[in-house]
């Protein structure tokens, strides 16, 4: 094929959608195009060592720019596309450049929820998404000495952990009645509390946020049960899809841009991979939108394949991580569903992991500080296997033999 082929979107799934396209023989051109000034950069860091200090910029760099010249990659950086014309395979750029396509590939990633509540537009308010987010709550770190975080996912308690690690003093408020409840079970939310309640960290599940106070710049947080005095303020209440160009497109979305088994959209010319996406998963038997670097990679891979007329199907066990303090969280697989949860291990050793079944299937396997049961789970739910649950309980019984 020799057709070009533009990317839409700076991130792993471009890196890696490139790598594939010159692997797989496309020898025609293709475009990069994304709407931050910077290379395809690693995100996971951002609320991690990068928020914290330990990671410079430089270092973010998912490949250097020698990597695009070798594969002959034009770019478009600090560029947004404003409109996508299906019929004539034609992109509009924000500064009216027009880009014309043989094969289309959206990696548009996701943007964060917003807080909508009075005040939600106060400096000092942020949201962690880019390196541009995090270095302006790098600078406003810098002179404070309370920071609230609203949400207690991944992100949240992240830049809890980070900002603990600079000396902040640090409130985390959660809407749920635990942290991360849409993604781990009871038992791993309250071993995330204690952990993060030893470093000095406050965490008020239950609560919701009604407003945010203060004279051009917040001050403090209002929930049900009164104020809470902050310097900073980093909003964490989940992701959404980036639809906006798909959709714009008469793209069919659906909780994500629609994507089938080789990562094509309802029009056979444009492919999406990576957070943007809904796809269907044969494993598990329904369609589903992840938010994994592992699941962009993956897309990515097989939406290339398949733009170069090698068939690829896109089933894959996804996995997952986080990194708090000295804690590192390892998942495979989904665990929505399960009605069993096995415990391996004690969690006060600090190394664990926890299974998931559902009628007597496994489905995935949280592993805390536990690389070798992260890997074995994550190989047993590939390969379809079922391991006995009161063996896998027992932590005497060697994983080899099960």
């Amino acid at each position: 094929m020799a057709g070009s082929i533009v990317i839409v979107g700076a991130s792993h799934a471009s890196v890696q959608a490139i790598d594939t396209l010159r692997r797989e023989g496309h020898s025609g051109p293709i475009v990069l195009v994304g709407d931050e000034p910077h290379l395809p950069y690693n995100r996971p860091p951002l609320s991690k060592k990068f928020l914290s200090g330990e990671l410079e910029r430089e270092r973010l760099l998912l490949r250097s720019p020698n990597f695009y010249e070798q594969h002959r990659v034009e770019t478009r950086l600090g560029q947004r596309v404003t409109a996508i014309d299906r019929g004539a395979r034609r992109l509009r750029l924000a500064d009216g450049e027009e880009l014309t396509y043989e094969k289309l590939l959206l990696c548009v990633g996701s943007r964060p929820r917003r807080l909508e509540v009075p005040g939600h537009d106060l400096a000092g308010i942020h949201y962690l998404r880019t390196i541009a987010d995090v270095e302006a709550i790098r600078a406003d770190l810098a002179g404070a000495r309370r920071l609230v975080v609203i949400g207690a996912g991944y992100i949240g308690l992240e830049a809890a952990a980070s900002a603990r690690h600079l000396g902040l003093e640090v409130t985390v408020l959660e809407m749920a009645d635990r942290p991360m409840n849409r993604v781990v079970a009871p038992e791993l939310s309250q071993f995330y509390v204690r952990r993060h309640e030893r470093e000095g960290v406050r965490i008020l599940c239950g609560t919701g946020v009604q407003g945010l106070l203060g004279d051009g710049r917040v001050r403090a947080v209002v929930t049900p049960e009164g104020e809470h005095p902050a310097d900073v303020v980093i909003v964490g209440v989940g992701i959404l899809p980036d639809v906006t160009l798909a959709a714009a497109a008469g793209l069919r979305c659906d909780d994500g841009v629609t994507v089938d088994e080789q990562c094509r959209t309802s029009d056979p010319d444009v492919y999406a991979a990576g957070d943007c996406t809904n796809h269907p998963s044969v494993r598990y038997g329904r369609r589903v939108r992840l938010e994994s670097v592992d699941n962009a990679v993956e897309q990515a891979r097989t939406a290339a394949s398949n733009i170069c007329g090698k068939p690829a199907r896109h089933e894959h066990v996804p996995w997952f991580w986080s990194d708090q303090y000295d804690v590192k969280l390892q998942i495979a697989g989904l665990s929505q569903g399960y009605d069993r949860t096995v415990v391996r291990g004690e969690p006060e050793s600090g190394s664990f992991a926890l299974y998931y079944y559902a009628r007597g299937e496994l489905l995935a396997v949280d592993a805390v500080n536990s690389a070798r049961d992260f890997m074995t789970g994550r190989r047993w739910i590939a390969e379809r296997r079922h391991p006995d649950p009161a063996r896998l309980a027992d932590p005497t019984v060697d994983l080899k033999t099960l």
